[in-house]
């Protein structure tokens, strides 16, 4: 199927929506939420499926609207760093994916790639913000929060998006 502007921005309204229901899945406990981080899983597939500027707008968006209007993640001290941790994500995400072989290899390259550069630019958006709040923020705590706290949903992530994108390129709905 052949991608459009106007059908892209459907999908990313669609992954938008994800970005506030997944959440709810794991929201009794919140503790499996922050493991298995579920509104990254659909920034990740947009990037791959419509692309960077679409992935970075709802990676932007949904946890800043989510973090208003439901009030998790916590707004301002979450949200906002999550909001360019996502952003980071669809920029990445779609950027590698785009300059790779369509092989089923680059989807993880750039998944990690991504995964890895959208985690630094969460933690320096979490230290800004911690520094004007005027609380300390050390590498010891950003390594915690964003790679060994965080092992679980990288594993999900990792097993989870190739395998519908692969999924998807093999019923040819996406090329």
């Amino acid at each position: 199927m052949k991608h459009n502007v106007l059908l892209n921005w459907v999908l990313s309204g669609l992954f938008l929506a994800l970005c506030f229901v997944l959440p709810f899945v794991t929201g009794q406990i919140p503790q499996v939420g922050n493991l298995l981080s579920p509104m990254h899983i659909p920034v990740f597939l947009c990037a791959f499926i419509c692309g960077t500027p679409y992935a970075m707008l709802v990676g932007f968006i949904a946890p800043l609207l989510r973090g208003l209007t439901l009030g998790f993640p916590p707004f301002p001290m979450t949200a906002v760093p999550m909001a360019f941790e996502l952003c980071a994500y669809g920029l990445f995400a779609g950027l590698f994916y785009k300059m790779l072989p369509k092989k089923a290899w680059s989807i993880y390259v750039a998944l990690i790639l991504a995964m890895i550069l959208g985690r630094v630019v969460g933690g320096v958006a979490k230290a800004v913000v911690m520094m004007i709040s005027g609380s300390a923020y050390s590498l010891e705590a950003f390594f915690t929060a964003y790679f060994i706290n965080a092992w679980p949903g990288i594993v999900l992530h990792l097993v989870l998006v190739p395998a519908i994108i692969l999924a998807l390129r093999k019923a040819k709905i996406i090329n």
